[in-house]
């Protein structure tokens, strides 16, 4: 059930690799407990980098990052019982079976093993993978290695999922599974973050959207506000607004001033209304925008 309260905050959050690359800029982001929050930006905009901050793989050079309520610290058991995380690049050991690679994970959570065998058969049941239960990972498809690391990272029944790119190289059938296992999550509690290109899946899926581009998030909130937010997007104003409430449209259209609600395009013919990733297009793209943003 969605709530008002908060399970991850992160507030001015900066990060540069060495070379100075400064990758993120001061990410101020909440997420509320229940909501399924969809984080979208570009190719290197700092969504991998914000993940891997809030994993605890990588970390920040200033800002906090909080957990209900509670700052974290390195090696924070109860941090790690939280949260649950399916990255880019998911981390198994291949020459184990699933059920051998879940019992480990979930031992080193520290479940009791008999816990942890029973936790194994649930996931294996509810993410059709019995079946697959002796055979070696290695021989899996990217479908199923996926299906094994979002199985891995809710095994010690975490509050909150985290996943990067779960929809990355894998088909429409296996993308359908984990789609149908997030919903099934979320309607037993679980609170669901996703960052993905595929933008449709990600308006269907989520009721919240954050935007980040240029290593700062530009624009969050519900997935209707934020779709009403980038319409009227004033990017031009001269002065910063919040992360989370950009200035409303005021008077009559002006080209080159703002982002400007554009006609229905593909799919939208009837509504009029444009789809997400139209509107992302439109508010990063410096195709319809003067450079640089205020707000960026």
């Amino acid at each position: 059930m969605y709530s008002r309260v908060s399970i991850l905050e992160l507030d001015n959050v900066t990060k540069a690799y060495p070379g100075g690359q400064q990758v993120l800029q001061g990410v101020s982001l909440r997420v509320d407990e229940g909501s399924v929050t969809g984080f979208i930006g570009l190719n290197g905009a700092g969504k991998t980098t914000t993940i891997r901050i809030i994993a605890g793989l990588l970390a920040a050079d200033s800002g906090n990052v909080r957990v209900s309520g509670r700052e974290t610290r390195s090696g924070d058991p109860e941090y790690k019982r939280a949260l649950g995380f399916v990255l880019d690049e998911p981390l198994y050991f291949d020459w184990m079976d699933p059920r051998e690679y879940l019992r480990f994970v979930g031992l080193m959570y520290g479940l009791d093993p008999r816990e942890a065998d029973r936790r194994c058969d649930e996931l294996l049941e509810f993410f059709d993978l019995a079946e697959k239960r002796g055979d070696l990972i290695r021989t899996f498809s990217t479908g199923m290695k996926k299906k094994v690391s979002l199985a891995a990272a809710v095994i010690h029944k975490p509050r909150m999922l985290i996943l990067d790119e779960p929809f990355e190289g894998i088909d429409a059938l296996a993308a359908s599974s984990i789609k149908e296992a997030l919903k099934m999550m979320v309607e037993r509690g679980m609170t669901v973050m996703i960052t993905s290109h595929v933008l449709a899946t990600i308006e269907k899926l989520c009721s919240h959207i954050a935007v980040i581009h240029h290593g700062k998030v530009i624009l969050q909130g519900t997935t209707g506000e934020v779709k009403r937010r980038a319409r009227n997007a004033t990017p031009a104003s001269g002065k910063a607004e919040p992360a989370f409430r950009m200035a409303p449209t005021k008077g009559t259209r002006r080209t080159g001033s703002r982002v400007a609600p554009k006609a229905p395009r593909t799919g939208q013919g009837n509504t009029g209304e444009q789809t997400l990733e139209e509107l992302f297009i439109d508010l990063v793209s410096p195709r319809t925008r003067k450079k640089p943003l205020s707000y960026f």
